[in-house]
């Protein structure tokens, strides 16, 4: 029973980001006067549906993805309120408003997040541990770990991460002391005990015990997950991940509701931190896939309203079309493969 509660949780929270995904193009498509056709959620034949003014809102088989359809989206229809009538600046909007209230949702849990932590780690030191590499490399109380190779750090998972990526290889570690810069080499060594590399620090806490702390931590915590997919695409793209390790709809799933069931067993508050830190992850991750600049996503759709506004006029309808058909075959070929990855690694 706990085990279909928890998948039930998983594909209600994928459905929740997909949902506020989808009401981010539908709220601005509104907002400029413009007839949306179909607000679903789901992908696949329609299962139940509802007309309300000129939208169908729909729930579809298929419990991951979902559309909204805007009149004159793919085609030019001679009708003032049809996406193809609107202004650049109109269908910009519509088009980043989507990814816009992704990140706005996960702004929001990751203010949840930190108010049920209560605290948060930073990059500042507050102990150097004797005889470790820290120690030998003349780190201090107060150090602010700054960059790590070239990479800046704006939160401490950065350190362990870039710190375990290089394997125990020396690293280019730049922290600030009274703010100065200064620049060591550093060997991090392996703790068998946590089965990691570290350079042996301790960092400092900050208490969520007022908004301005709030506020300021949720919007870095952002910031972060956003600089991992940017992080785990190039990891992707130079070979150092595998396309095997990626997951997909039903690996997500399986993820989120085995986090579910262990959170279940501690209590309400683990379990609600379990699915914030899940939604921020999720949401925050949908939001910038959907900006890159692939044809049908929201990024391929931005590009070509960017090519407009500079040349001052659309682009061809017919050849743009064809280029986005041709993305979304590709995007679905890609998501049968990975679909059949998630379902190979259950078994």
């Amino acid at each position: 029973m706990n085990s279909i509660i928890s998948i039930l949780v998983a594909v209600l929270m994928f459905g929740v980001i997909v949902l506020v995904h989808e009401f981010g193009h539908f709220f601005f498509a509104r907002r400029n006067g413009i007839t949306v056709e179909e607000f679903a959620i789901g992908m696949g034949p329609k299962v139940v549906g509802k007309k309300v003014g000129d939208t169908l809102f729909s729930i579809r088989a298929l419990p991951f993805g979902g559309f909204c359809k805007l009149l004159g989206e793919d085609e030019v229809v001679a009708d003032e309120n049809a996406y193809s009538s609107k202004s650049v600046w109109a269908k910009i909007q519509v088009v980043i408003g989507g990814p816009l209230f992704n990140m706005l949702l996960a702004f929001v849990f990751a203010v949840i997040f930190l108010l049920i932590s209560g605290r948060v780690i930073t990059p500042v030191v507050t102990e150097v541990k004797e005889n470790s590499p820290a120690e030998a490399a003349g780190l201090q109380i107060g150090d602010k770990i700054v960059e790590i190779n070239d990479k800046k750090i704006i939160a401490y998972s950065e350190v362990q991460i870039y710190i375990n990526e290089n394997k125990g290889q020396p690293i280019d570690l730049t922290y600030k002391r009274d703010g100065l810069k200064i620049e060591k080499v550093i060997t991090p060594e392996f703790i068998e005990e946590y089965n990691t590399y570290q350079i042996g620090i301790v960092p400092d806490t900050v208490k969520m015990n007022n908004p301005i702390n709030v506020i300021k931590y949720a919007f870095i915590e952002i910031v972060f997950w956003i600089k991992m997919v940017f992080y785990g695409l190039g990891m992707l793209l130079s070979g150092a991940i595998s396309a095997n390790e990626i997951a997909g709809p039903v690996g997500i799933v399986t993820v989120v509701s085995e986090g579910y069931k262990s959170s279940i067993q501690i209590g309400l508050l683990s379990v609600i931190k379990t699915i914030s830190f899940f939604i921020i992850l999720l949401s925050a991750n949908l939001g910038v896939m959907n900006l890159l600049p692939i044809p049908a996503l929201d990024g391929g759709r931005l590009v070509f309203l960017i090519i407009e506004a500079i040349r001052r006029k659309p682009m061809n309808e017919e050849r743009e079309g064809t280029i986005h058909f041709i993305g979304y075959i590709l995007l679905m070929v890609l998501m049968v493969v990975v679909l059949f990855n998630d379902v190979r690694k259950l078994f």
